[in-house]
């Protein structure tokens, strides 16, 4: 499972886990070169037939975030199950002294009883809450404040993103510690209990970003803006075709391009010297948005998608064409793409399949597929399936 030239190879990590974030982190340690164990209760942790799903019913979901490990099964209540994973954990010889696991609370598996084995073992435990107690994406971001700025300007209501960013974010993170704990024990030989709440990271993003930042310093938290981008230009226009596209202004340079484009020089300088602005800063750009939308807006009107691709590929603006999935699959975006290639995925099917998203001197780290739900468990073992 491991290759010689990648980063983390030789190192050997047991994972206990399911969803997204610890999955995830297992999956890019495991990009990276490092040999990933996924361990699961008999039949399948919650996450095992986790939509979406293939015609048949197997995992796509499950198949995706788990390419490149092996896996076991185990009787996890039982003695035997839960010896087969202290000594995949601490065992001097077979055991790379890390865990990674989203399944805290389990005395046996605390990083206390296992550093007894193994003083140096690494333990990586992804919580729900600050407090430890459960939480998820959803439940998470609920509490934080973005749905309450997503969606429609008019809407009263809350909107949910689909992305599960603070799951993301939180596997990544748990990749990046584990990495950077090994490091230390390289150096200094001491192990690690790292505990990172998906809710932590969440609050700590929203922090570095001044969400939580604004309240504190200005009194007041942000408000919505709809799909127009906050504290600059940008925003979504439809084409004579109905077409839509989502053009950002950042800089001065794209500013002047973007009223270049559109063929209202002399309006925007009217509009301009009437308000008291200067739309070479940001902040003018952003606080009179309306006024310069409703004078660009006629322009796309009038100009079907072809022509105004054609137009914003001959200038600095930012844009791009807004597509659905089924789209970007069609466009060839990911045969191009040197990220991708082609993975032969038992029981769901032969298909294009990103790598890391890093490339290391020009060259992407990739995985086999995902096991069959335990396919390494120990033949001897009582806990097979």
């Amino acid at each position: 499972m491991t290759s010689p030239e990648k980063p983390l190879a030789g190192l050997h990590i047991v994972e206990v886990s399911s969803f997204v974030a610890s999955p995830l982190a297992g999956l890019t340690l495991s990009q990276l070169g490092a040999d990933v164990i996924r361990i699961d209760p008999i039949g399948g942790a919650a996450d095992v037939n986790r939509w979406p799903v293939t015609d048949q019913g197997e995992s796509i979901y499950w198949s995706g975030l788990n390419k490149g490990k092996r896996s076991i099964t185990a009787d996890l209540r039982s003695e035997t199950g839960q010896s087969l994973v202290q000594r995949l954990v601490t065992d001097p010889v077979d055991g790379g002294g890390i865990l990674l696991t989203n399944s805290a609370g389990r005395s046996w598996m605390s990083h206390e009883t296992l550093s007894a084995s193994r003083p140096d073992v690494i333990t990586c435990e992804i919580l729900g809450r600050t407090d430890g107690t459960p939480g998820v994406d959803y439940t998470v971001n609920a509490g934080l404040g973005f749905p309450m700025i997503t969606g429609p300007v008019e809407n009263a209501g809350t909107v949910n993103h689909v992305l599960p960013a603070w799951d993301v974010a939180c596997g990544l993170y748990a990749a990046l510690a584990i990495s950077a704990a090994v490091r230390r024990r390289e150096q200094i030989g001491v192990g690690a209990h790292i505990t990172l709440p998906l809710e932590d990271t969440a609050l700590s993003i929203a922090s570095t970003l001044g969400f939580l930042t604004e309240p504190q310093v200005n009194g007041q938290g942000r408000t919505g803006t709809g799909n127009d981008v906050y504290g600059t230009y940008g925003t979504d226009f439809v084409a004579a075709d109905g077409v839509r596209f989502m053009i950002v202004a950042l800089t001065p340079r794209h500013f002047r391009d973007l009223v270049e484009l559109t063929e209202v020089g002399e309006a925007v300088a009217a509009v301009e010297k009437a308000l008291g602005a200067d739309f070479r800063t940001e902040d003018d750009r952003f606080t009179h948005r309306a006024v310069l939308t409703a004078l660009f807006e006629p322009w796309f009107a009038r100009h079907d998608s072809t022509e105004v691709v054609v137009a914003l590929r001959s200038s600095s603006v930012l844009w791009e064409r807004y597509q659905s999935f089924d789209e970007v699959v069609a466009s060839g975006r990911l045969a191009s793409n040197p990220m991708f290639a082609e993975l032969d995925q038992p029981l769901i099917g032969t298909f294009l399949a990103a790598g890391h998203p890093a490339a290391f001197d020009g060259e992407h780290y990739f995985t086999g597929p995902a096991p069959k739900l335990g396919a390494d468990t120990p033949a001897t073992s009582s806990t097979v399936e």
